[in-house]
């Protein structure tokens, strides 16, 4: 897998700076985009940057390529799964605390209407 999904020379970094340093990044922005009612589309275009961010850190820390497509496109799509994730879950969260009244929740990333 080094070389295909990782560059560096041991998948421990690669998993502390993208996957933990990282993920909690995009967690956090999914939750902030989901408490302040942004678009989904929005959260999107947050992560890519994020995703410069991240990249900018394996090549400051671990003298990583800076502009790589295909690490950048790896490591975004890490970022956007948990952000994601991050934003659904909050949003769930969200409507069925606010509108309880309307909305139960049928698992941790989704609700339904009572009824």
């Amino acid at each position: 897998m080094q070389g295909i999904l990782y560059e560096e020379p041991s998948i421990w970094q690669f998993f502390f700076v993208t996957c933990l340093l990282g993920g909690w990044a995009a967690w956090m922005t999914g939750r902030a985009c989901a408490q302040t009612w942004r678009p989904p589309l929005a959260l999107f275009f947050y992560l890519m940057g994020l995703g410069l961010a991240v990249r900018f850190i394996h090549h400051a820390l671990f003298n990583g390529t800076m502009f790589s497509p295909q690490y950048y496109l790896v490591d975004t799509l890490i970022l956007m799964l948990l952000g994601f994730l991050g934003y659904r879950y909050t949003r769930t969260n969200q409507m069925v605390t606010q509108y309880s009244w309307l909305y139960e929740r049928a698992s941790p990333l989704s609700w339904r209407s009572k009824g």
